[in-house]
């Protein structure tokens, strides 16, 4: 991690923007605080991955809260068709200004450069393989594959610097450390499951009390139990007794895979949610 951020603090130099993708189900707590410090100045585009495994209004919602705070933002699919052109409109009218003057000092054009940087397993390689449309950059569902820094030619219009996805040294808490846990940025050695489980079912709870009910058969008397008991009844139900380690592994995984539904651990900013676009 330390040499990650020191190539890209060795780096940022040499790019026009930066793209920063996020996961969409913790549009906060995926945020790189040490990602903020080396941007410093230069330009933002904020990109919401898994975007599908997200709650549309809460993505929509953080979308505008980012816009209101003056960087770009967009939520993708990272492998619909549609997306590269998307990315590459939107950096262009950020750097617009930029370019203009350029063009007015008769440099002549080129492409914008663009530093992709995210947390781990935040989708990153597969977005990358899509704008350049081709397997450039390693693909895998486990935190920690790219290792080292390239450079990606997107079209005539973009060129890619690709960096390892980057986790900062200490959390300000641990509810961060386990949405990150919870949606796979970090490595499940790492992690107690039955802590990453309770605090799903905390959450399942209050916010989508239905959806738990529905996938493991739990009646209303089930859901007034407390976290510890729920986990070992939804252990129970699913056929694996009293192995709460299993039981909460399959927790774990069926909210990844969206068993449960699509979610966002990270509530917009209050008053994000119902305004209108």
């Amino acid at each position: 991690m330390a040499k990650a951020i020191r190539q890209m603090e060795e780096n940022i130099h040499l790019v026009d923007i930066v793209f920063e993708l996020v996961d969409a189900r913790i549009p906060g707590a995926s945020r790189n605080p040490e990602i903020a410090r080396i941007a410093k100045d230069k330009p933002h585009l904020i990109i919401l991955t898994k975007q599908d495994l997200a709650d549309p209004q809460q993505t929509a919602a953080w979308i505008r809260y980012y816009r209101s705070q003056g960087k770009g933002a967009i939520a993708i699919d990272s492998r619909a068709n549609v997306t590269p052109k998307q990315i590459t409109k939107l950096a262009l009218n950020l750097l617009a200004d930029k370019l203009a003057a350029e063009q007015a000092k008769g440099l002549k054009e080129r492409p914008v450069r663009a530093m992709t940087v995210g947390v781990p397993n935040v989708g990153k390689s597969t977005l990358l393989n899509h704008l350049v449309n081709r397997k450039a950059a390693q693909v895998g569902n486990t935190p920690g594959v790219t290792k080292g820094q390239q450079w990606l030619r997107s079209s005539k219009q973009l060129e890619l610097l690709d960096t390892p996805g980057i986790l900062w040294p200490k959390f300000k808490d641990q509810e961060t450390a386990l949405k990150l846990a919870l949606t796979g940025a970090i490595k499940e050695k790492l992690y107690a499951k039955d802590d990453v489980a309770l605090y799903a079912l905390g959450f399942f709870r209050q916010y989508h009390a239905d959806a738990l009910q529905d996938r493991y058969h739990l009646s209303t008397a089930d859901l007034a139990l407390s976290d510890v008991d729920l986990l070992l009844k939804i252990t129970s139900k699913i056929g694996m007794r009293d192995d709460y380690e299993r039981g909460s592994e399959r927790l774990i995984q069926d909210a990844r895979r969206k068993k449960l539904g699509g979610f966002t651990l990270d509530r917009a900013p209050q008053g994000e949610v119902t305004a209108s676009d």
